[in-house]
């Protein structure tokens, strides 16, 4: 057996078992991958090889941004700008059938979009509006469910992670790529408010909720103003090209504490805690950044992309079908990885056929995303699904049963968002962000 035919057995299938056996996923892609690297360059070219782009995976300016967004989402989940948002949601939503269970889904999409974590904003919301469902009458289970299916709006909608982990795969524009997601997180809320539309019917007792005076409105809304002020400082000044969304990170993390500190909803004695929290995250993500890179080198070595892309286009050279394949990986690894690895992983390998299908990187990237986030709400690996269980405190086997109905509706909006491919290019067209480094 030649080399390279070896090297890539090791590596497909090192990091399959890894995962399967429950590896953490760092080593299961990088055991093999040095593996994969020793029978390629021997011993001593596989621990020069490995240790340089496991250097160099990390050592990115832009990935800095990853950090800073991370603490300021803890900053401001622990300073009370979540209440605030989600006093403002009910105020959007209250008049909505089953108004409690809406205000889950617009606040999940506001939080997100000042945080850019789906995680966080599962904890944040789900911990405020869990017991006044309860009392209110809602199930729990379908309370919780509503939760963890909201909250992964978070990572579409910007400033988004997700986004500049796939930016840096790829050599795409973040700031395209944040204004691709805004779109398709959107579309993924709307679905979430239809389906609970929907489940209102069935339950004419969850009412609306009564329709506040224009003065209280006007009071949650004055409340909510600088959290809401922080979206138009991080995206509009990234879009006028006042900073680089590494800036903007830093910007973000600063406006947190200040707000927070000002308003007197953070206390001094809980920073600590938030920095040791950003930096065991961050520690993660990093390493797996750089683990990837090693990866990303065996992949090229061994002509795993040429030989997908021409396996791919030699089946078939109907683009819809080769996208909708690449969508099925895609979903299936979604829900046995985090989305980070997977991006980092599956990037390298489809991004080649679908550029050469004439799909735009951007547009693979919401695709990615959407996918990855549907793998965020799916057993048995969806972190927002045990999340959004423990803050509503319900057991996670009945509460999955009411997340499948949202799973299948956000599923076929991944479809739109695959085949709808101005869904996510409108925006970045209009404000001309064509580029494609990040």
């Amino acid at each position: 057996m030649d080399p390279v035919t070896l090297a890539t057995i090791i590596l497909l299938g090192g990091i399959v078992v890894g995962i399967a056996i429950g590896l953490p996923v760092a080593i299961s892609m990088g055991l093999p991958s040095a593996l994969a690297i020793v029978v390629l360059l021997g011993w001593d070219g596989a621990a020069l090889t490995s240790a340089q782009r496991l250097f160099t995976g990390s050592n990115s300016f832009a990935l800095l941004a990853i950090p800073f967004f991370i603490l300021a989402g803890g900053l401001m989940n622990t300073g009370g700008i979540a209440t605030r948002l989600i006093d403002l949601a009910q105020v959007i939503a209250g008049r909505l059938p089953a108004s409690l269970a809406q205000t889950t889904v617009v606040a999940n999409a506001m939080f997100g979009a000042v945080s850019g974590a789906s995680v966080a904003s599962a904890a944040a919301v789900g911990s405020v509006m869990s017991p006044p469902m309860r009392k209110a009458g809602y199930d729990p289970n379908f309370s919780a469910a509503v939760n963890a299916a909201a909250s992964p709006a978070g990572m579409l909608i910007p400033p988004s992670n997700t986004f500049i982990i796939y930016a840096l795969v790829s050599s795409s524009s973040i700031a395209a790529l944040f204004m691709a997601g805004i779109g398709p997180g959107l579309l993924w809320a709307l679905v979430c408010i239809i389906m609970v539309a929907v489940y209102a019917r069935k339950r004419p007792e969850l009412k609306a909720a009564e329709r506040p005076t224009v003065k209280q409105a006007l009071v949650v809304l004055v409340r909510a103003l600088p959290a809401l002020l922080m979206i138009v400082i991080v995206i509009g000044g990234i879009l006028q090209g006042y900073f680089t969304a590494t800036e903007s990170a830093v910007i973000a993390v600063l406006y947190s504490l200040v707000l927070g500190l000002a308003q007197r909803t953070l206390p001094v004695r809980a920073l600590p805690g938030i920095i040791l929290e950003a930096g065991k995250t961050t520690a993660i993500v990093m390493l797996l950044i750089g683990v990837s890179n090693i990866l990303a080198w065996v992949l090229s070595a061994a002509r795993i992309p040429e030989l997908v892309a021409d396996s791919l286009l030699g089946l078939t050279d109907n683009k819809t079908l080769i996208l909708i394949i690449i969508m099925i990986v895609l979903l299936l690894a979604g829900t046995v990885m985090d989305p980070t690895p997977a991006i980092l992983i599956f990037t390298p390998i489809f991004l080649p056929v679908v550029v050469e299908l004439g799909v735009s990187p951007i547009h693979f990237g919401t695709m990615m995303v959407f996918n990855m986030s549907l793998g965020n709400i799916s057993p048995p690996v969806g972190n927002n699904l045990f999340v959004a269980a423990r803050v509503g405190k319900v057991r996670i086997e009945p509460m999955i049963g009411r997340v499948m109905p949202f799973f299948w509706a956000l599923t076929l909006a991944l479809f739109v968002v695959a085949f709808v491919p101005q869904l996510s290019l409108w925006l970045p067209e209009v404000m001309g962000l064509t580029a494609v480094t990040p």
